[in-house]
């Protein structure tokens, strides 16, 4: 239990911050709110992902804010998600009695309701009775707006000159003019609500009764199992794949059908360094990685959602000098996304700066290109036909590649080292030039086959001659160069090369000599390819499933299903996984992640395959 005083906020074992995998999350569709396993929220931006936060004790215990719910004596505690859903429940148990919050955002259409952004905390005790107590300290604008608290029958209102907040609860609250704390004992059977909107001049405050949170908590749990009971996987794996699902579901953007990369900021890939982002954004590459996960499990309207996303809002028709495309956009398509630091924020554990908005966007990375272009090419095959105008965005694109992929670049892992000619990039411009001749031919498409067909060609053989090292007897990160990347694991997954070229199992084999540790793989070596940033980092969770991937093509199945079992051991309790995995097993980076959700679908997928 967080309790507040000279030292800030501080939790029951003393201290004040909890591992970063000691969260769920919880959404609308719209933001989300991560709830840490003693019941307090310590993250959540209103009223959508990339807004200033109003709890961020993650970021700062003292000048963050949260909502403190919790049993109000020493107790274990256990979380877990309800069955099928993004519903969840901390579960306390103590000397006298057991009891659990029941946290979850209803998710509603696009009428006046969806701007309510209602958070709702049941709390029920179970079995004999247990005391409670709630404390609600919100902090507008990422802690550096002042607020007013009006105390009404029932509610309080925080007001801020930015964002309006009505807390309603079925127990007595009281207020210290900033915050509002309630103590309340329940016996078994018993069970009380709070619930968090957010209030504006067509927004009223409305109370939550048991009834009404009892309804709103049954048509939640029907939203999410409705929409997974549309999922095509039946394999072995099927908890954790769904779960990941039911994640990436929660990163989008429902209004515009954007994905983020993940619901956090600066969460750091490196304790105390500086590798720490804001990934609020919807990045290319990743949203349309996630969108063949969600076609290989059947969910076709996410897939049509981002296609819309992409169309409506002209991302393939830029005229910015570095080409059509941007790394990443808002959520609302915006462009703009200037990258500033909080340094009134201490950042998790001391690991600053905090940073909100990502200077990347201004980055050249030319392998977006075939993550989107594939994306493309599988929505045709697996979803809906492409409509004309959006071929005619397609070619206008892969005439701009061809003239331009023989370039140096930041490359996937956004170095802040300056350009180069990462291996990777040509590759994924090798597949936007495949993918885009293969759509051509199967619906007889117009295009300049023949101009596409020598720059694909011409990337092939660039890389089979300059980005093979025979040195090392494997592909490397740059054009003539030794340096190994994890990246390069996409390369029979791209179907660049065959799974059992004898290059490409002797790429394998030198990768897990120098970038495996016991199934985690890191991205490359910082010390031998200088990234600008300073410090190092752990493994990189997509990674490691890629490793999966190409062990499995390879024909390795022992060995992948092995690596791949390893993996879901570093989950956290709830089958969440961060960016990264350090080098005691924890989490880093921001969570949960997008890239390491859709992998570890595509591995389960693929070797669910290869195992028959």
């Amino acid at each position: 239990m967080a309790q507040y005083g000279a030292g800030g906020f501080e939790r029951m074992d003393g201290s004040r911050y909890l591992p970063i995998s000691e969260h769920g999350l919880i959404g609308d569709l719209r933001t989300a709110a991560l709830v840490a396993t003693d019941g307090t929220i310590d993250w959540y931006c209103c009223p959508r992902f990339d807004a200033p936060s109003v709890f961020a004790s993650l970021l700062d215990a003292d000048r963050g804010g949260s909502f403190e719910l919790s049993a109000d004596v020493p107790a274990r505690t256990r979380q877990f998600y309800f069955p099928d859903t993004n519903v969840l429940i901390t579960r306390f148990f103590a000397a006298d009695g057991v009891g659990e919050i029941q946290d979850f955002m209803p998710v509603v259409d696009e009428s006046r309701e969806a701007d309510r952004h209602r958070l709702i905390r049941r709390v029920v005790c179970v079995r004999g009775v247990l005391p409670f107590r709630a404390k609600i300290a919100p902090r507008f604008g990422y802690g550096t707006e002042a607020h007013t608290v009006e105390l009404g029958d029932g509610h309080a209102v925080f007001r801020s000159p930015s964002l309006s907040l009505a807390l309603t609860a079925t127990v007595p609250i009281e207020t210290d003019g900033v915050d509002v704390s309630s103590h309340f004992k329940l016996l078994e059977g018993e069970s009380t609500v709070f619930a968090l909107d957010r209030v504006n001049a067509d927004v009223s405050p409305r109370a939550c009764p048991s009834r009404e949170a009892e309804r709103q908590f049954e048509a939640t749990v029907r939203f999410w199992r409705h929409w997974l009971s549309r999922s095509q996987y039946h394999g072995r794996w099927r908890e954790m794949v769904h779960r990941s699902a039911l994640v990436l579901k929660l990163l989008t953007y429902a209004p515009t059908g954007a994905i983020i990369a993940a619901p956090t900021t600066s969460l750091p890939e490196q304790l105390g360094g500086e590798r720490n982002w804001d990934y609020r954004y919807v990045w290319v590459r990743d949203a349309a990685f996630c969108i063949y996960a969600m076609l290989r499990l059947g969910f076709t309207s996410e897939a049509e959602a981002f296609t819309g996303f992409i169309s409506e809002h002209g991302i393939m028709r830029g005229t910015k000098e570095t080409g059509p495309l941007q790394i990443m956009y808002g959520i609302d398509g915006r462009c703009d996304l200037p990258e500033y630091e909080l340094p009134h924020f201490e950042g998790y554990l001391g690991s600053s700066p905090v940073r909100v908005g990502n200077a990347a966007t201004g980055q050249l990375q030319l392998d977006i290109y075939g993550a989107l272009l594939d994306s493309v090419y599988l929505y045709d095959k697996w979803g809906q036909p492409i409509s004309s105008d959006h071929w005619d965005e397609v070619g206008a694109v892969v005439d701009w590649l061809c003239d331009h992929w023989d370039q140096p670049d930041e490359g996937v892992w956004e170095t802040r080292a300056g350009r180069r000619n990462f291996v990777y990039s040509r590759l994924m411009c090798w597949v936007a030039l495949e993918r885009a001749i293969r759509l051509a031919n199967r619906r007889g498409l117009p295009a300049d086959l023949p101009r596409w067909r020598q720059s694909r060609d011409a990337i092939y053989r660039q890389i089979m001659a300059r980005g093979w090292s025979a040195e090392r007897g494997a592909f490397v990160q740059g054009l003539d160069d030794k340096v190994l990347d994890a990246s390069l694991l996409m390369m029979p997954m791209a179907k660049f090369i065959s799974p059992t070229d004898p290059k490409w199992l002797s790429t394998l084999d030198v990768l897990t000599t120098d970038l495996v540790s016991d199934s985690l793989v890191y991205r490359y070596d910082p010390a031998a390819s200088p990234d600008g940033l300073r410090g190092s980092e752990g493994t990189f969770s997509i990674c490691s499933f890629w490793y999966v991937e190409a062990l499995a093509r390879a024909g390795r199945l022992e060995e992948a299903r092995l690596a791949f079992e390893k993996m879901l051991t570093y989950a956290n309790h709830l089958g969440l996984f961060a960016e990264e995995i350090g080098p005691t097993g924890e989490q880093l980076g921001n969570f949960p992640q997008a890239f390491t959700h859709l992998s570890l679908i595509s591995a389960a997928f693929n070797l669910d395959r290869a195992l028959g």
